[in-house]
Order: C-alpha cells, then sequence, then structure tokens
C-alpha cells in the first residue's frame, strides 16, 4: 500500500498533542464490519458504510474500499458509462492505476497516492476504467471511492473535478513520530490539504507504526469516522479494537486517539486508517442508484433528464465501452 510516503519522517511538521485537560475524546459509539461484494464490470470492493444509520454518516453517503486485489493480465475491470447527479465523488488511489473520462470531455488518470474529486453537481456522465497498459500486464488494485453529499442550495451547480496529485497531499507526523498523515481535504491542527470542498469536511488517511499511538485534533462541529484500509488496532482512550474492513462511527468531541497494535496480521506492516469528518447538512436525503437528491420526485426527474440525455452525451474515448448502465433498482454505481 504506497499512496504517499516519505524517506524521513521526523522532517514532518508535527502535529501537537490536544491538551488532556481542554479536550474531550471522542468515544466509539458503533463498529460495523463491511459487507463484501463487487462492483461496475465486477472488481471486489468493501461497502464500509454498510449497516450505518445515513444521519450518523451525515455529509456522506458512501465509501467503498476498492480491492485490495492483485490481477492478472486481462483480470483489471472498471466501470461502464453511467450518470450522477446531486453529490461528489472523491476516489483515493493506493496502488494501481485508473482512468477517469466524462460526457464534457474531462478526464485524467490517478494513480498512487492521488485523488480526483468530482463534482456531479447538476449531473454528469463518466467512466472509470484500468488503463490499457494494466489490462495487458495486471497488476495491484486498491483505492476508495468515497460519496459527499451536496447541500440543496448546492445540487445545481455546474459539474467539475479536480485532480490531485499526491505530491500535492499535506503531509504531518503524529507528535511522537509513529504515524505518517496525510491531509486530502480539509483543516488537521492548522494545515489544510489540497482539495477544495462545498461541504466542509476533513479527509485524512493515516500510516501508524506497530504499537504507535495517534492523537488528532478534530473539529468539533463535525462528525467523525474511523475506517481501517488494512491491520488493526485500537480507537479511542477506551481502546476498542478495530480491524480491516471496520469502521468506527465516534461521539462528540474534539480530539480522536487510534493506536496500531504491536503485532500486525501479516498481510501489512503498518496499520493504515482513513479519518473523515464534516459538518452535518441535515437536510431528507433521496437516494436511488447514482442519484442523492432531497426528495423523490427530484430522484425521478433526475432519472427522466437521464433518459433524455439531459445529463450529457457520451464522447468518442478509445477502446472504451459505450454501453450506459443504471436502473432505478440499482445500488451505487460507484
Amino acid at each position: 500500500m504506497p499512496a504517499v510516503t516519505v524517506e524521513d519522517i521526523t522532517v514532518l511538521p508535527r502535529i501537537p498533542v490536544p491538551d488532556p485537560a481542554l479536550a474531550r475524546q471522542r468515544a466509539p459509539r458503533s463498529v460495523t464490519t463491511a459487507p463484501r461484494g463487487f462492483e461496475g464490470e465486477g472488481f471486489p470492493v468493501r461497502r464500509a458504510f454498510g449497516g450505518v444509520d445515513l444521519a450518523d454518516l451525515d455529509p456522506f453517503i458512501h465509501l467503498d474500499q476498492m480491492g485490495e486485489v492483485d490481477y492478472g493480465p486481462g483480470e483489471p475491470k472498471g466501470t461502464p458509462w453511467h450518470p450522477h447527479r446531486g453529490f461528489e465523488t472523491v476516489t483515493y488511489m493506493l496502488d494501481g492505476v485508473l482512468q477517469h473520462n466524462d460526457s464534457l470531455g474531462g478526464g485524467g488518470v490517478i494513480s498512487d497516492g492521488d485523488t480526483q474529486w468530482m463534482t456531479a453537481g447538476q449531473g454528469i456522465l463518466h467512466i472509470e476504467t484500468p488503463p490499457e497498459e494494466m489490462v495487458a500486464s495486471g497488476g495491484c488494485f486498491h483505492g476508495l471511492q468515497l460519496w459527499v453529499n451536496l447541500p440543496k442550495a448546492q445540487k445545481w451547480i455546474d459539474p467539475r473535478y479536480q485532480d490531485l496529485a499526491g505530491d500535492q497531499v499535506r503531509l504531518l507526523a503524529s507528535d511522537d513520530g509513529g504515524a505518517l498523515v496525510r491531509v486530502i481535504a480539509g483543516n488537521l491542527a492548522g494545515l489544510r490539504g489540497p482539495g477544495q470542498t462545498y461541504t466542509p469536511m476533513t479527509m485524512v488517511h493515516a500510516t501508524v507504526s506497530p504499537g504507535a499511538r495517534m492523537v488528532l485534533p478534530w473539529e468539533q462541529h463535525f462528525n467523525a469516522l474511523v475506517y481501517v484500509l488494512a491491520g488493526r488496532g485500537t480507537v479511542g482512550a477506551e481502546r476498542r479494537p478495530l480491524q480491516m474492513g471496520q469502521l468506527a462511527v465516534l461521539g462528540d468531541g474534539d480530539a480522536i486517539t487510534v493506536a496500531a497494535d504491536a503485532t500486525q496480521d501479516g498481510r501489512t506492516q503498518n496499520m493504515e486508517v482513513l479519518l473523515l469528518g464534516g459538518r452535518p447538512i441535515r437536510e431528507p436525503v433521496a437516494w436511488a442508484g447514482p442519484f442523492v437528491m432531497n426528495t423523490e420526485a427530484e430522484v425521478r426527474q433526475a432519472f427522466e433528464d437521464f433518459q433524455a440525455g439531459r445529463l450529457g452525451q457520451i464522447p468518442a474515448v478509445h477502446n472504451a465501452p459505450t454501453d450506459l448502465l443504471v436502473t432505478e433498482t440499482d445500488s451505487p454505481l460507484d
């Protein structure tokens, strides 16, 4: 799991430990294990938010951990063309390569440590596929995709996307140097990540060394979610056990503690965690397939607009599938 690393973590700015006399540790309210499934044309995923109430996730909607899978030649898979409206997709690649194209003519390639932040807004068509060379050679594929809701007032904005290169990510170290902290978006200890968000939020990927304990300040008006991408350890002052594929929803407070077990599971050297927090939107959510709106009528309108071609047309893309895939009964596509 390479993402972005540094040779010498001691040169990075340190995150000060919140004052124990003033900071209130966030305690785990629930721990859930992500169900497994398949997405797009058949790549394996863990549905990280499976079984969690949307009210606890707000402003987040959906999170897939894609892989980790080691493909043989000819095996890598992606998604067909499909629409989105009403939210943002955030695709973060830890290992492997993914290519994106959309109905506005945009696109790009993201690989180890890169992030693609797509704002669907009023509507867009897009496709995500492994490049031809990866299909031919095979290789490791591991990433995640997060869906971030948009407030009602911003669901009809023009689509846009941000390609955030891995070297743009803000790199920090925990107070004792035992954890490498990558700030992708939002503010952590007064330092900001490169992602520009409509919904106030923080997105962090941390690598915690075996036996290390990471204590981070956290915006008290945000919710707090900790998902384990690899390895095992504990969360909270209570040291609640947490391992790969599990999500902890934390309660109120302004500090988060994550500790890695001294001995990991053999598949990874470190504990890899994704930390998410955002200001809850607290608006009604109507969600069907690739559309996240405020009312069922708006979702029906999204399907009608898609079927009428008002969400865009598929541009000419070399060697890309041309079939559109979406039905009203579909689970989230990506």
